[in-house]
């Protein structure tokens, strides 16, 4: 029943987001800071929420936008209408819409739609599927031969650029700029690590159940699974897990 509707959702929020020219973008930080959105944020997270509310009616919604409604319900539901509004309007194909469903607090089901690429990667307790396809993480158990991503080093300040500066000094190659398509790329088994932090609840529900689905580990930077915090760190297998956070944490 979930996995049709996460279709259903996606191909709502493609109608909104597929082939729309190159918005201009306002910005929502304060003086000295960019963090851009769009209206095709605004008009897709709308969408999803109208889907969601027409079907769920007593489920919780918490969207990037627009905000929380029925916090106190069992089941919520997490929207990112564009995960990576910097890239959709410098007009690069690396933005994604991610939806999660999250009961008692454990993200079960999600997606992360790609649909400048036509790449919908669904997760849920049964598996990771792409394009309908089944998925699988690579079977990398080295940092030394791990290819690592994260959406950008200079993220980071201080002592966690320090944590990471070590992770990345040790792989075999990085990549920047992919935002939550990198967990796509590592659920598919083309990427092995990624390390991020300041990610806020709509932005990692969705990967939980992708890169588990997938076969892969996705956790704090303690090794534990509390995300609360906003650090992630997502790999192929446990030894790659454990040996990037025995380095994260020095």
């Amino acid at each position: 029943m979930i996995l049709p509707f996460l279709h259903r959702l996606s191909t709502t929020a493609r109608g909104v987001t597929l082939g729309a020219p190159v918005p201009s973008a306002d910005n929502k930080a304060g003086e000295g800071a960019f963090d851009p959105v769009t209206e095709i944020d605004r008009v897709a997270e709308r969408v999803l929420r109208g889907e969601i509310e027409a079907a769920f009616p007593e489920d919780g919604i918490e969207g990037e936008e627009y905000g929380l409604i029925r916090g106190e319900a069992r089941r919520r539901w997490l929207l990112d209408p564009v995960d990576g509004t910097r890239a959709l309007i410098c007009g690069l194909p690396s933005w994604t819409t991610l939806v999660a469903l999250v009961e008692d607090g454990e993200p079960t089901h999600g997606f992360i739609d790609s649909p400048a690429l036509d790449e919908l990667m669904t997760g849920t307790p049964e598996g990771a599927l792409l394009n309908g396809r089944p998925v699988r993480v690579s079977s990398c158990t080295s940092l030394a031969e791990a290819r690592l991503s994260t959406t950008d080093p200079y993220l980071f300040a201080g002592r966690e650029s320090e944590a990471f500066e070590r992770v990345r000094s040790g792989v075999r190659l990085a990549r920047y700029g992919l935002d939550a398509l990198a967990y796509a790329r590592l659920a598919a088994g083309h990427l092995d690590l990624v390390v991020e932090s300041g990610l806020k609840p709509h932005d990692w529900a969705a990967l939980v159940p992708v890169v588990r689905g997938a076969g892969g580990v996705v956790g704090d930077w303690r090794g534990g699974t509390d995300f609360a915090g906003g650090a992630i760190v997502a790999a192929s297998t446990q030894a790659l897990f454990d040996e990037a956070v025995s380095l994260l944490n020095g």
